[in-house]
């Protein structure tokens, strides 16, 4: 199924730190490491999904991590939501959980859709940059600034 996102919700992106300050330092197009590969940018529009997303995806990836929170309004490039997709050749099995929400009214479970930015970041469109906290071993611990109690792992 492939639903297009609703432009009221505000859409969620973790990105390395030194990246995107280069790309906007630069006043180049932001495009994440994997883009060639996965053809997309990965967004989320659920805030409960963030931190399994990060300790899923990014837990072996040093450096510093930011939370863009975009403005899907102000987003230039299509946004699809479609299902959970691999992040260069990490899988994405595994990610969500079996006891996801899920929608009521089906018989048969269906997994949640994750939208997916089909072109650049506009600058114009991150409404705020929050800082990631992790651990000396890179797990993905909080983010301030975020909705409290929007960032725990999936349940």
């Amino acid at each position: 199924m492939v639903e297009e996102q609703n432009p009221a919700v505000p859409l969620y992106h973790m990105v390395q730190k030194e990246l995107w300050v280069a790309a906007k330092e630069s006043n180049q197009p932001y495009f994440p490491p994997t883009y060639d590969q996965d053809g997309f940018i990965h967004l989320t529009a659920d805030p409960a999904f963030l931190l399994g997303i990060g300790n899923h995806f990014y837990r072996s990836v040093g450096g510093d991590f930011l939370l863009l929170v975009l403005d899907p309004a102000k987003l230039t490039a299509k946004v699809v939501l479609e299902p959970a997709a691999a992040v260069g050749s990490k899988s994405a099995e595994g990610l969500v959980p079996d006891n996801a929400p899920r929608e009521a009214e089906k018989t048969e479970p269906a997994p949640p859709l994750f939208p997916h930015l089909y072109g650049t970041i506009d600058y114009h469109a991150v409404q705020s940059e929050l800082a990631i906290q992790r651990d000396a071993d890179g797990v993905f611990l909080s983010i301030p600034g975020l909705v409290p109690g929007a960032t725990g792992d999936p349940e």
